[in-house]
């Protein structure tokens, strides 16, 4: 008998992937890759994949490498899919391949199983992720697989399965959204969100967040503070990285920190519409912003910033492995060594705002800044400086006069 390992969620997807795969003659072996989902009972999900008849089952707990090695590193590039997404989702994938692959290793396993849909981006994640690892593996996308789809059409015929099997799902035909859970965020996606003309954000019952409309009446104050460019501390407490997320996510989640409701362009090349929360980091894109506005010097910011939707890109196509993406982080790792300092934020009703930052390496100067008299910038200077920029245009327009 063939032995496949399958990155099993517990949700109605992998569940019903699960039994199929047991239909088609193989060996499964259920991987739940612990990334702190909030939501999901691990004993429950364990019990059912046995239930279900899996050859093994287990927990492997990732959750404080997915914070410290995967979220960390992209945080410091402020990377965003699209200039909105803080690509939760995205940033685990690769981590659910490379444990999945390891337990595979283990149990002699020459086969890889998921739920991805051919529709979505989560099979180029996982697929060019166990690719760049092992380049030997055998991946089983399922919903690739015509055989799979004419018994499966749609998720209404995947809950009925489950009925049928007494399999418990979260989704039912009322409310059939898909979602996937991390300690970094929660989407939402499928079911009614798919319509537009639909408040997303009124229509999902979050895990993470309260409504802002429903946060306290008062601002909470927080000081975050970050070593070479890596969150270390929340309200003077020293943290390892998952417990800083754990916490951001509590504070961040009763002041209404982190929903978003987008229409965004996959991979493959639809655009589709998902709602996402993720209150810790998008606390912590924030305030780390504000540290990086003291400490980086212009020319380096600007690079990095145009630098930064590449890295997003990367992340959410599934090129994390990757030879460029090796280079990027190198780079980032050596301009962000200063920097260090403190962050204080106040949270209200959703919104974030900047009280005080403080860095050791601080390029702000005041006596060069002031707008008073005095200080050490001697704006004679700036005479020479401004004709210098000024001739190319001055040459420009004496050879070709603009109309005005």
């Amino acid at each position: 008998m063939t032995s496949c390992v399958l990155a099993y969620s517990g949700g109605l997807d992998t569940s019903v992937i699960l039994g199929w795969l047991m239909e088609k003659g193989y060996e499964v072996h259920a991987v739940y890759v612990d990334l702190g989902q909030p939501c999901e009972d691990r004993q429950a999900i364990l019990d059912k994949a046995k239930k279900i008849g899996a050859a093994s089952s287990r927990i492997v707990d990732a959750r404080e490498e997915l914070c410290r090695d995967f979220a960390f590193p992209v945080l410091s590039w402020q990377a965003k899919y699209e200039g909105m997404y803080l690509l939760g989702t995205s940033i685990a994938r690769p981590l659910i391949s490379k444990v999945c692959l390891q337990v595979a290793r283990e149990v002699g396993a020459r086969a890889y199983a998921h739920g991805a849909t051919g529709k979505g981006n989560d099979q180029c994640r996982f697929q060019l992720a166990a690719e760049a690892l092992e380049p030997g593996i055998k991946v089983i996308a399922p919903w690739r697989i015509k055989e799979f789809r004419d018994r499966f059409p749609g998720r209404t015929a995947m809950i009925e399965y489950c009925e049928q099997n007494d399999i418990p799902v979260k989704a039912t035909t009322r409310k059939p959204y898909s979602s996937d859970e991390n300690c970094l965020h929660i989407s939402y996606e499928a079911g009614s969100l798919e319509e537009l003309d639909v408040c997303g954000v009124e229509l999902v019952d979050f895990g993470m967040t309260i409504s802002p409309q429903e946060a306290p009446d008062k601002q909470e104050e927080v000081v975050i503070a970050f070593e070479k460019g890596v969150p270390v501390a929340v309200n003077g407490k020293k943290l390892n990285a998952l417990d800083i997320v754990q916490t951001l996510n509590t504070i961040g989640g009763r002041n209404g920190v982190g929903r978003i409701d987008v229409v965004e362009n996959r991979f493959v090349g639809m655009k589709s519409r998902g709602v996402y929360e993720a209150p810790g980091m998008t606390i912590l894109y924030y305030a780390a912003a504000q540290l990086e506005q003291l400490t980086l010097d212009r020319d380096l910011t600007h690079l990095r910033d145009r630098l930064s939707p590449e890295i997003a890109e990367m992340v959410y196509y599934g090129y994390w492995y990757h030879a460029k993406m090796d280079a990027l982080m190198a780079f980032i790792r050596q301009s962000h060594e200063v920097v260090t300092g403190e962050v204080t934020i106040k949270l209200y009703k959703g919104n974030i705002n900047i009280s005080k930052r403080t860095s050791p390496q601080s390029l702000y100067k005041a006596d060069i800044a002031t707008m008073e008299g005095g200080g050490s910038y001697n704006q004679d200077d700036a005479e020479g400086f401004m004709r210098i920029q000024g001739l190319p245009s001055r040459v420009q327009a004496s050879v070709r006069p603009r109309q005005y």
